[in-house]
């Protein structure tokens, strides 16, 4: 044997087990299988379970990606700033005091202690970033005028761009704590505040090395807008050791009302000192970028300092160096982050490409099988067709039973009662049932029915068993709980005139519709089976013959060793092995068999199961058909990989995702980005 007939071997050919019963007289000659004396079982594959683990591990990454994601971008745990309602309680001291004093309060005493910026000094402030494309453009015309400013900046931002919170720092800036995921912390419990500012001091260290002290509650203003929830919120925030921030004067910059106006709305009346309120992030903020320009050109010819919040009240920095605990947990949690925006993003994208795939997928296929109709109709199936059968060529069906006492009889008899002219000869080979299937398959008298028993060794080695027993040259098998019409073996065998075919594929429909299980299977088969059968004769590139329903040669199947027993999808793996030998296989839609489908979400389960893995043994071991001339392997192979291993892998994330988006999102988010909202995106 040359290295080229090694490499085009599929499998070396199997012996087969012992069966019992078999025909008087029968021999072995040189076109049967070797049959060995053997009563032992060839051993089942192994049931694999490592991939249960791998399966739950990678949920487990997905789920926590999208999560993270999710709470980053403010999809999970997402607040909004409460309605306005008037505080009809009388505040309490602490709160009144808060109210008439300044901006910058620190509430770690029983009442608080607040502080303002000298005349002319005016603190600069911006919310929400850092923007990659506003917040450069504010520091820019920052340095154009030397000022200084303090950015209250979100966590999750910082982690996205940590570049922007270092350049801040660099150039002289302030930070402050602005939440992780700007939730409205007059809103969330107490844990849920604690983890906001703390996630953004990581978010700080792994970007920057620093922690701040100061802190600005979003949705918060001037201090005599304090309600009484906010208070409770910036009072839990003084007792974690923050100085917070409020501002003198808001620009409502969200609003873009035009830089005149919040240029205006920022500018201090009489040369008083005033920390003022502006966003760098959050939407559109050209409007700000202007108007920060126009308020330096205004102030600062008039003596005005342009400073940071800590140096206008007289504090020191608020910058605190990490330690190197939280600079390797900062960065580790802005790792993190990034991976999980730019794994949601892919995902979004491969999502769309498989569903982009699968769409384009079902409208080449439904073409495929309009054309294979077409064909079928004008009586012109394939070109250089082969001429009808002189006469009715002999048949041998073969039925491999195991444990089919409830089916069995139906089976044989619509087997024995076809309308094929031709000589029938039916072999019912029982595979060692425990059950009557034996009994009740020779009881029905029928003289063309032959009952073969052999010790149980699998599907495989029962249909071996009746290739080395047929009589003819066609065979047939069929599922022992399958049922065929009439005209079925006609229609089969007349496919196989052209002697360029070595296979038929029959028609398989669900015999039990009953129950949600039964019609969607019943769809399944129609839509799904048979459009890909007829589209698969088309590009010669069929990948399974059903074991429920095929037709084949005695000679092509003695050639190639038999049925196989390395895989779980023994129709799958035989099919492949003829494609790659040079035979034709062919669909015959006609050739209709009722078969009886999983009742049970269970048993649809396991036979699935069954179906994917035994694809997958089928594909590994043919592997090398993509190397081959023919474009068998180049296409079934890659379609298989494609639509069958790849796009099915997605469907626990797609599922995961589904239940993601109707859990946590929000489908009234939008409706919410009105001009109120400095948080809404563009």
């Amino acid at each position: 044997m040359t290295r080229r007939d090694e490499d085009r071997r599929v499998w070396p050919p199997a012996p087969v087990p012992a069966w019992q019963d078999f025909r008087a007289g029968q021999g072995q000659g040189p076109d049967t299988l070797p049959l060995p004396l053997t009563t032992e079982p060839p051993p089942p594959p192994p049931d694999p379970r490592g991939h249960w683990f791998l399966l739950g591990v990678g949920l487990v990454l997905v789920a926590t990606a999208l999560l993270l994601n999710g709470y980053t971008t403010d999809v999970v745990g997402e607040t909004h700033p409460a309605p306005a309602a008037a505080d009809t309680a009388p505040p309490s001291p602490a709160l009144r005091e808060a109210r008439q004093g300044e901006a910058v309060l620190n509430t770690a005493g029983p009442l608080p202690v607040s502080a303002g910026p000298s005349a002319r000094t005016i603190a600069l402030t911006f919310d929400d970033g850092p923007d990659p494309e506003w917040t450069p453009q504010v520091l820019d015309v920052l340095r154009k005028y030397r000022a200084k400013a303090t950015f209250f900046v979100v966590g999750a931002k910082v982690a996205a761009h940590p570049e922007l919170a270092r350049r801040i720092v660099a150039e002289g800036h302030e930070l402050g704590n602005h939440t992780y995921s700007h939730a409205d912390l007059s809103q969330v419990p107490g844990w849920r505040l604690r983890l906001e500012l703390s996630l953004t001091q990581r978010a700080l260290a792994g970007a920057t090395d620093l922690h701040t002290t100061l802190a600005r509650p979003p949705y918060s203003s001037t201090p005599e807008a304090i309600s009484t929830p906010q208070w409770e919120s910036i009072r839990a925030a003084g007792t974690q050791g923050y100085v917070v921030v409020l501002t003198d004067l808001d620009t409502k910059d969200w609003s873009r009302p035009g830089a005149a106006k919040i240029a205006a709305a920022a500018i201090p009346p009489r040369n008083r000192g005033a920390i003022v309120m502006m966003h760098d992030s959050g939407g559109d903020r050209r409007q700000t970028v202007e108007a920060v320009e126009l308020v330096l050109k205004e102030l600062v010819p008039k003596g005005y300092k342009a400073v940071t919040v800590s140096q206008a009240v007289g504090l020191p920095s608020a910058h605190q160096p990490a330690d190197t605990a939280g600079r390797f947990i900062g960065s580790v949690l802005n790792l993190a982050q990034r991976a999980a925006e730019a794994f949601a993003g892919a995902l979004s994208w491969v999502l769309f490409a498989a569903g982009a795939l699968t769409l384009g997928r079902l409208l080449f296929f439904a073409v495929l099988a309009w054309m294979h109709a077409a064909r079928n109709r004008g009586g012109k199936r394939r070109k250089g067709r082969a001429p009808a059968w002189p006469a009715p060529p002999p048949v041998t069906v073969i039925v491999p039973a195991y444990n089919e006492e409830a089916g069995i009889q139906a089976t044989v008899r619509s087997l024995a009662e076809t309308a094929y002219p031709g000589e029938v000869e039916i072999l019912v080979v029982d595979d060692g049932s425990t059950d009557r299937t034996t009994e009740l398959a020779g009881a029905l008298g029928h003289a063309n029915v032959r009952v073969i028993r052999r010790p149980n060794g699998g599907k495989p080695a029962a249909l071996n068993t009746g290739i080395s027993q047929a009589a003819h040259e066609l065979i047939i098998m069929v599922d022992g709980d399958t049922v065929f019409e009439p005209a079925t073996i006609g229609h089969l065998v007349r496919q196989l005139a052209d002697p360029a075919v070595g296979a038929v594929s029959g028609n398989t429909k669900v015999g039990n519709r009953g129950g949600m299980v039964g019609r969607w299977q019943h769809i399944e088969y129609v839509i799904g089976f048979n459009l890909d059968r007829r589209a698969f004769e088309l590009l010669d590139c069929m990948a399974t013959v059903p074991g429920a329903i095929g037709a084949f040669r005695r000679s092509a199947l003695l050639a190639l060793g038999g049925v196989s027993s390395d895989t779980l999808a023994e129709d799958t793996d035989l099919t492949m092995a003829l494609c790659r030998s040079g035979w034709r296989v062919v669909y015959e839609e006609k050739a209709l068999a009722w078969t009886e489908a999983p009742g049970s979400l269970g048993q649809l389960w396991r036979q699935r199961y069954r179906w994917c893995y035994g694809t997958l043994q089928a594909m590994w071991k043919h592997r090398r058909a993509v190397l081959e001339r023919g474009p068998f392997g180049r296409r079934c192979l890659g379609y298989l990989a494609m639509f069958q291993v790849l796009l099915p892998l997605l469907a626990p994330v797609v599922d995961l995702m589904a239940v993601y988006s109707t859990v946590l999102g929000d489908p009234c988010r939008w409706s919410r980005c009105g001009p109120g909202s400095s948080w809404c995106r563009p």
